[in-house]
């Protein structure tokens, strides 16, 4: 009798705990459910359209003659929206204000040279890096001749760089003592040396080596130095894992099959699309 007792207790209790874990398997699996519907992957094949936002300077992303976008960047999101089978809308945005307006969801991704910082990483997630790139000095040669590189931290010295970029950060530690000059666009901070009123500026490669050789009378590259040569990544939302996943194993296969190597080399190590913008 205390035996059959026995049984029939284990049976009740075998029972509540197959309930008891088929009630948390089921609330696991709606959780899971419930986070992919809210991931921007999600509300991007709804819509059939991925929302891009960039801030434009060559040869990363710019305008041609007629105004349109090119560039590496705008190559990288053109085959992701294929890929994905969307459409794609860029949204041209000013540096400092790129990251605050993707929090508000003005767009659902950053695909603009972003480096990865713990600042950033603070706000916003990155993915694994789609290109490489450092910062590099590009100077005036009139104003800056006979100058060594502990010359340019004087406050006769004027950088210019784009306004909350990694550049001015970097000026600022290397050059304490120099005067910096922050504009909202690479190219202006490029137009304040070339015009000679400031004696040097910082950009992302490849950008100094092709600014001097299309200016070579007024601009060179004074050290064979490279700072912070870190990656180059999308920046997405926080708690969006499935877009993390989704954009990082995109960004593996088009490295791994050569495709993104080939872009960011016709872009950064060559000249022959220039003849599609205006000078």
């Amino acid at each position: 009798m205390n035996i059959l007792k026995i049984k029939r207790g284990l049976t009740v209790t075998f029972a509540a705990l197959a309930l008891a874990f088929g009630s948390t398997a089921a609330i696991g699996q709606e959780a899971s459910q419930s986070l992919s519907s809210e991931s921007v992957i999600e509300t991007i094949k709804q819509r059939g359209v991925i929302k891009v936002g960039l801030s434009t300077f060559a040869p990363w992303s710019m305008r041609d003659k007629q105004g349109e976008l090119i560039g590496f960047e705008i190559d990288v999101a053109n085959e992701l929206a294929k890929d994905m089978g969307v459409e794609v809308e860029y949204f041209p945005t000013q540096w400092d204000g790129i990251i605050p307006a993707l929090l508000s969801g003005k767009f659902d991704v950053i695909i603009s040279s972003m480096t990865r910082t713990p600042s950033r990483n603070l706000t916003i997630n990155f993915t694994e890096p789609y290109a490489y790139s450092g910062l590099t000095i590009m100077a005036n040669k009139q104003m800056t001749e006979g100058f060594i590189f502990e010359d340019y931290n004087s406050s006769e010295v004027t950088f210019a760089a784009r306004r909350a970029s990694t550049a001015a950060s970097v000026i600022s530690t290397l050059f304490p003592e120099a005067q910096l000059l922050q504009f909202d666009e690479n190219t202006a901070s490029t137009q304040e040396v070339l015009n000679g009123r400031a004696h040097a500026t910082m950009h992302s490669g490849p950008q100094p080596h092709t600014d001097s050789r299309t200016y070579p009378d007024t601009l060179y590259v004074p050290f064979d130095k490279v700072w912070l040569a870190q990656g180059e990544s999308f920046g997405v939302r926080k708690g969006d894992p499935d877009a993390l996943a989704y954009f990082n194993t995109w960004i593996g296969i088009k490295s791994v099959t050569g495709w993104m190597k080939e872009r960011n080399d016709f872009w950064m190590k060559t000249d022959d699309w220039k003849d599609q913008i205006s000078e």
